[in-house]
């Protein structure tokens, strides 16, 4: 089963991702270093995250699900650095100057 999915963190930021073996196990590949900027030491002590499906397919190809993938991010705004920890595809804020 290929799936796309959102981690939502305690603070409210998420992550989507895919993943094509339908690990009940796995949690994505945000990068560690953005994530870790968001919490103190105390709040580390206690984590919970979430994990929402938000599309499966059993017969899409990788780049479908790559499509679907990017899809989301760009729907949910996971690459929106206030909003998610997504970097990619990078987020082209529409509002600066």
């Amino acid at each position: 089963m290929n799936v796309v999915y959102k981690i939502t963190y305690p603070n409210g930021k998420i992550y989507v991702g895919q993943d094509v073996t339908d690990s009940i196990g796995y949690f994505g590949s945000p990068k560690s270093a953005y994530i870790a900027l968001d919490f103190t030491r105390e709040e580390r002590r206690s984590f919970t995250i979430t994990r929402e499906i938000l599309w499966e397919s059993e017969t899409a190809s990788r780049q479908e699900v790559s499509a679907m993938e990017r899809h989301f991010i760009v729907t949910l705004r996971s690459n929106d650095p206030s909003i998610g920890y997504n970097r990619w595809p990078r987020f082209k804020n529409h509002n600066s100057n």
